[in-house]
């Protein structure tokens, strides 16, 4: 082609231009047009290569872009291209890396890190078949040449990217290539290449820090999978630690160690190695920590050193395994002798330094829990780092408890990590945690007047964790182990009578409360102590507290408290709803007062009050009357609130209103959790109230703005009302339907029709001539729903329609199984036959095995009901017409996959439905199958003969296998 030929000779300049970052639309929009037409070009791209080759340009845009058109060909036409073509990539790179050779001016790295990939492609492509020389061709060629071997290191890091790196998912195609290269280069390079390193390393350990940073990088990605004598010999190693002693290559010496003792090795060998290196690191003075003062480097090193103690832990084990009892009590020793550097890594006072080496410390412990018998120094280690956890466990001065950011997160997933090892420490010698804790606790408890608040959260802290540690007998830490038991509840009498709870700062305020509902089951053994907490949570130190954070914790603390205890609180339940009346109310949006609680938070509040009333030992009728007077503030402040809104026009106030209004709703709704089935709402005299607040809150269902967040309010309370009031709803459900139904959106419907099975599955018959009455005019708003148009890419609106349609189904599933067919049957022939053909199209048309599965249910269930000689009438015929087919047209579609558990659940229904239908049938359906509808399926005589004989056995499970094989075979 005449453009093709044009391309060879020179490049776009003006398509070029548009490389550049800052270059005007119209040039960007040339500049991609021209990179595709010269990835899709077949000699385009030469111009590229040349360009390369010859160093023509010097504006880095254009030699990336350059690259990309080359490594797209690479990529993706790489078979497709001659022999030649292959031949000038090879010389191409071969040219540009010479011109990188004689260059005063190395490129830049984005540059570089592109030819890297291309030059890893080119290998992958290659090198066990055109290029097995690959290597030696590129080290002769850069021989000691420092911005050559930058290339070269570079691109040993893209091979290990394409052919080892574990994170990246490769095709099994893929990875079989990847297995072959790594044995053909361990066959024939290797070497080479590792001596390549040694020559690096030692010729620019002083001089090119970054190259050699770049080179110890290599080495540790190679390690893993090469001959590890290669590298753990005296001289490399040597040669590493020396590293270790220069500031500019000691953190990447330290990873490269890691990697080497990351290795997966013989058990022997691996206690040998890190033996060895830790002997070398201790002669040359890296086990005095405290003598560093670089964390950075200190951080890498305790990794290091984590890495070798796992590794023993591993051998180890191993080791014991194989019963090598002799080799496993040495390998033992070498792993106590690692405690002291591992103690001090753990207590040093950064973070970083201390996390890196938690996993070592938690697989010791794991050792030591399995030994028989633990030595006095064993013992004392565990008890080092018991206090090296609490210690650590400790916040510093400058933790933001008010705004907390990046650091405070690392921190608290910091103190995950030590309260994993309390844990461990837990399992390995309870008794030792518990007096440990004891001792700091009661301690701190004695001075906590003077004592900085980190001390005191943490002392507190640590009670709270033992409760998670220790194990509790019966849900409760306060009866079968005596000791613990007694130790414990000293600890909660210290907690409540030595006034820490008045301790101005937040940490200890919520650590307080958080252990005083941690061990709540304390005040069942020792009640005389709860009026001393209850005041705790009601006043300036809880649910009054300065900070909302503080109050809003309390809040959810304080309902967890009472619904523990709320049969020793009859005493105190009047004094309580007192004190929290104004947390009860409703803040309406326009008062300007900041409340103290949120919504969410009053939520609690309103549920314990709920848990009072509902379980104190008062009679009937002052039940009544505490409800009454908790829920009559709310109709109060509801009524005028809808009119308010039904007349503002701003939206932003029409939002606030509606929100004021759901919380009014929510808050009734959560008050009636607290009723049970010995504490029901008729028994506690309250019906008449929610009947109240029913009739308060149903006309928000017509209010004619923010209607959604209305619904959904009202919605949720009907669905309480309809577990609480029993029949005593029955009467609103008509109106409150109706409303509901007008105007509606797909979501409106979809959490509507729940409302209506919950209630249909629930009162059954009771219910029977309502929904005969709203059937209709429920299905056919589902209808007019579903047959909205809709753009055709609109992902929302599709998923909405799809849940619908399943709402739908399991609306018509409720009533055939609730044994209410008269509902349906009562709608007239005409109705009945559109809701039918809807079941059919369902279980056929939409490829959504969820909702294809509840279909079948469906028809199996009315093939039952209305399928036998006394059935509907003109229902057989439907079977023979429309469901028999459905039964068969449905697995044969192409997107029903029966690779997919959810589509043979389907199928499983699908299949259970035939099986009805013969069971209503009887030998009518088998000759119906025999004589007319199978032949016109084309199904040969024997399979015909043979699928009806299965048909007519009794066991379902061999009747399902066989289904499946039929439809498996019949899609072939």
């Amino acid at each position: 082609m005449a453009c093709e030929s044009a391309f060879s000779a020179i490049m776009d300049e003006q398509a070029l231009m548009g490389l550049n970052p800052n270059a005007d639309a119209c040039y960007r929009q040339r500049a991609l047009a021209y990179f595709e037409q010269l990835k899709e070009s077949q000699d385009g791209w030469e111009v590229c290569a040349e360009a390369l080759a010859k160093g023509v340009y010097s504006d880095d845009h254009v030699k990336f872009f350059c690259f990309q058109v080359l490594e797209h060909q690479i990529k993706y036409r790489h078979v497709r291209l001659t022999g030649p073509q292959q031949q000038l990539i090879r010389e191409t790179l071969m040219k540009w890396l010479q011109l990188q050779l004689m260059s005063a001016h190395p490129e830049k790295p984005f540059i570089k890190n592109k030819a890297a990939q291309v030059f890893a492609l080119t290998f992958v492509m290659e090198y066990l078949t055109l290029w097995p020389k690959f290597f030696f061709d590129v080290l002769s060629l850069v021989g000691l040449n420092p911005h050559g071997l930058d290339i070269y290191l570079r691109t040993l890091m893209a091979i290990d990217a394409e052919v080892v790196d574990r994170d990246i998912l490769h095709t099994p195609e893929e990875t079989r290539r990847n297995t072959l290269i790594k044995d053909r280069m361990r066959e024939t390079c290797i070497p080479a290449l590792v001596e390549s390193w040694y020559q690096i390393l030692q010729t620019y350990q002083r001089s090119h820090s970054e190259l050699t940073c770049q080179c110890l990088e290599v080495v540790g990605a190679y390690v893993s999978w090469i001959d590890l004598n290669l590298i753990a010999n005296d001289r490399f190693v040597n040669l590493l630690l020396s590293h270790m002693s220069v500031e500019e290559l000691r953190e990447e010496a330290c990873d490269c160690l890691f990697e080497i003792v990351n290795k997966g090795m013989d058990p022997v060998d691996k206690t040998k190695l890190v033996e060895s290196l830790s002997r070398v690191l201790r002669n040359a003075g890296f086990f005095s920590v405290k003598q560093e003062e670089d964390v950075d480097f200190l951080a890498k090193f305790s990794r290091l050193v984590n890495g070798m103690g796992q590794a023993l832990v591993l051998s180890w084990t191993r080791l014991t395994k194989a019963a090598d009892m002799k080799v496993a009590a040495e390998t033992l020793q070498a792993l106590e002798a690692k405690i002291p550097l591992m103690l001090q890594l753990l207590m040093h006072e950064d973070d970083d330094i201390s996390a890196n080496i938690v996993g070592f410390c938690y697989d010791y412990l794991h050792v030591l829990k399995q030994l028989p018998v633990l030595t006095d120094q064993q013992k004392s280690n565990i008890e080092a780092i018991m206090l090296a956890v609490m210690k650590k466990l400790t916040y510093d001065d400058e933790y933001n408890f008010e705004n907390e950011g990046e650091d405070e997160a690392m921190f608290v997933e910091y103190r995950k990590q030590l309260k994993m090892l309390l844990d461990r420490l837990a399992h390995v010698s309870p008794e030792l945690l518990l007096e440990s804790v004891h001792r700091v606790f009661t301690s701190t408890m004695q001075s906590w007047q003077t004592a900085r608040f980190m001390e005191v959260e943490v002392a507190i802290r640590l009670f709270y964790m033992l409760g998670e540690a220790l194990p509790a007998s019966h849900g409760a830490h306060f009866s079968g182990d005596t000791t613990k038991a007694s130790t414990l509840q000293d600890m909660m009498r210290t907690l409540l009578s030595s006034g820490v709870s008045e301790y101005q700062h937040t940490s200890v305020t919520l650590e307080f409360f958080e252990t005083v509902v941690r061990y709540d089951k304390f005040f069942i053994v020792e009640p005389q102590h709860i009026p001393v907490v209850l005041m705790a949570f009601l006043d300036h130190r809880g649910l009054r507290h300065s900070s909302p954070k503080v109050r809003s914790r309390v809040a959810y603390l304080f309902s967890r408290f009472i619904k523990t205890l709320h049969k020793h609180m009859n005493a105190y339940i009047e004094d309580i709803l007192s004190r929290i009346q104004d947390l009860l109310a409703l803040t309406p949006p326009e008062n300007g007062f900041p409340a103290l609680l949120s919504s969410d938070d009053q939520l609690f509040m309103f549920e314990t009050a709920g848990i009072l009333i509902v379980n104190g030992e008062s009679p009937a009728d002052r039940k009544q009357v505490l409800m009454r007077s908790l829920l009559t503030p709310l109709m109060e402040a509801f009524r005028p609130l809808l009119a308010k809104l039904a007349q503002e026009s701003d939206e932003e106030r029409q939002t606030a209103l509606a929100d004021c209004l759901g919380h009014a709703v929510g808050f009734a709704s959560r008050t009636s959790k607290a009723f049970s089935n010995k504490q029901t709402v008729r028994l506690c005299g309250c019906s008449g109230v929610y009947l109240d607040c029913l009739q308060t809150f149903l006309p928000a269902l017509s209010c004619p703005v923010q209607r959604a967040t209305l619904r959904s309010a009202v919605r949720s309370f009907l669905h309480r009302m309809i577990i609480c009031l029993e029949e005593e709803v029955l009467p609103f459900i008509p109106s409150a339907s109706e409303h509901m139904l007008k105007d509606c959106e797909p979501k409106d419907l979809q959490e509507f029709i729940p409302l209506i099975s919950q209630i249909t599955a629930k009162f059954k018959s009771q219910v029977s001539p309502f929904l005969q009455q709203v059937f209709m005019p429920l299905v056919l708003a589902i209808f007019e729903v579903l047959s909205r148009p809709a753009e055709e890419n609109d992902q929302t609106a599709a998923l909405e329609k799809q849940m619908l349609r399943r709402s739908y189904f399991s609306f018509i599933q409720t009533i055939a199984s609730s044994g209410m067919n008269e509902v349906m049957a009562n709608q007239g022939a005409e109705n009945i036959e559109r809701v039918l053909f809807t079941i059919i199209q369902g279980a056929v048309d939409f490829p959504d095995p969820v909702a294809q599965k509840t279909c079948f249910i469906i028809l199996s269930r009315l093939v039952e009901l209305w399928g036998g000689k006394d059935g509907l009438v003109g229902f057989p015929d439907f079977i023979y017409k429309h469901i028999l087919p459905a039964c068969f047209l449905a697995p044969l579609k192409p997107s029903f996959d029966l690779s997919d558990a959810q589509t043979v659940l389907t199928l499983s229904e699908c299949t259970l439905t035939l099986k009805m239908i013969h069971l209503k049938r009887g030998p009518e359906f088998i000759q119906f199958l025999q004589q007319e509808y199978l032949p016109s399926l084309h199904v040969s005589p024997e399979i015909t003969q043979e699928l009806c004989q299965v048909l007519q056995q009794p066991d379902t499970k061999v009747l399902k296998n066989y289904m499946k094989a039929f439809f498996q075979q019949a899609k072939l």
